[in-house]
């Protein structure tokens, strides 16, 4: 069977990680992606990361996560010469993404309505902050700054002190990646329906961040109670972060036969209760009774005698741990580039969150350095080699 998106092609002018985690997972899938960056100002994502050394080099570990199985085209979107080159790529494309300041590619001529005019089955997805309109259109943002103002924050804050915190992980980046990834494949497949026919996709870091929050967000808007700061405590006891005798660890007795099997277990048939309601009015006496129970033994002797009775729950680990646990290996989660003339030899990148029979995500080429595949792209296009260097010695290409 085919790959999902063999025979896509998908051309990427994002920078960061929402956007180029969009088209790595279709580069995954089977899509040509071919990633642009300007010669002079590249992915700013390439000088971040854990090691200094490939930040240097325009490799870094925040640019290499996802831009594994992309071709890099280096192109001056500033110059005549090179605008006219993209409008040639996307000329043979099925996705354009973007994720500038909204209304910067349309200032360039290079907006949805411009190039549907040279592409009409184009899929043309923008990425940003606020959305493309409204109030906010043009104010540009980060993970961080989302989390800030969709009030993440103020819902992640410390119990005691009320200082708000961002998730450890940039969460509202990568789903905002997923999102429009799934949007950009919902397109494709109505495009399939729709006699060829492409559209603008319009893809906001803050719904997005909204939507993250949904359970929440919805139970506010119903009951106009604010999701104040919890900390690691939830609405029933018996779903938690406890302190076992060594290190903290979390349990997850959520429905009403989990939170029986877990007073049952402990030897305490006195707590279970019958309604939920119930659980919610003794959060208190129940909490104070798993803290005494639990801080008798280690984490590691609660987390196999609990999921032994059918108890979710889980020791906190570090990462370094969680990717050693053998279960990590069968799920085909990861990828180990094995090629010595890459700098990225030996890197190991995450693949995809998801397994499909018939086609497998896969990974067969490293991240590459600014316009790697230049010449190859714009000879693909038809460009002569007279063109290119003339092109090249007016830094339109690097």
């Amino acid at each position: 069977m085919q790959k999902s998106f063999q025979g896509v092609r998908v051309i990427d002018t994002t920078h960061v990680l929402a956007g180029p985690f969009a088209s790595y997972q279709m580069a995954v899938l089977g899509a040509d992606v071919i990633k642009v960056e300007a010669p002079d100002d590249p992915d700013q994502a390439r000088f971040q990361g854990s090691d200094r050394a490939m930040n240097d080099i325009g490799m870094g570990t925040a640019f290499m996560a996802q831009a594994s199985q992309k071709r890099s085209l280096a192109l001056n979107l500033k110059t005549t010469e090179g605008r006219d080159a993209l409008k040639r790529l996307i000329a043979t494309a099925d996705v354009f993404v973007e994720n500038y300041r909204p209304g910067a590619f349309r200032d360039l001529g290079l907006g949805y309505e411009e190039m549907a005019k040279i592409n009409p089955g184009l899929i043309y997805c923008s990425i940003s902050a606020f959305g493309t309109d409204g109030p906010r259109g043009k104010q540009t943002g980060y993970d961080n700054v989302l989390q800030a103002f969709s009030g993440m924050m103020a819902m992640t804050s410390h119990v005691d002190d009320g200082r708000p915190l961002k998730t450890g992980a940039p969460v509202v980046d990568y789903a905002t990646g997923t999102t429009a990834a799934f949007a950009i494949t919902a397109a494709l497949f109505q495009r399939e329906r729709n006699g060829g026919k492409g559209q603008f996709v319009d893809v906001s870091m803050l719904d997005v961040a909204l939507i993250l929050c949904s359970s929440h967000m919805t139970g506010f808007t119903w009951s106009g109670n604010h999701p104040e700061p919890k900390g690691n405590r939830f609405p029933f006891a018996t779903i938690g972060c406890y302190q076992a005798s060594d290190e903290p660890m979390m349990i997850a007795a959520s429905n009403l036969r989990q939170q029986r099997r877990l007073w049952t277990a402990l030897g305490r048939e006195d707590m279970i209760k019958t309604d939920n309601n119930q659980r919610l009015d003794a959060h208190a006496e129940e909490s104070a009774a798993l803290a005494e129970i639990l801080v008798t033994q280690t984490a590691d002797y609660w987390e196999a005698f609990l999921l032994e009775r059918k108890v979710p729950a889980a020791r906190v680990r570090r990462m370094e741990e969680a990717l050693s646990d053998p279960q990590i290996a069968t799920r085909g989660l990861l990828h180990k580039h094995n090629d010595p003339a890459s700098p990225a030899n030996g890197l190991t990148v995450p693949v995809s969150a998801f397994r499909m029979s018939g086609s497998p995500s896969e990974v067969t080429s490293a991240p590459q350095a600014v316009g790697a595949q230049t010449a190859e792209i714009l000879e693909e296009l038809g460009y002569a080699p007279e063109e290119l260097e003339k092109m090249r010695s007016s830094g339109v290409i690097n």
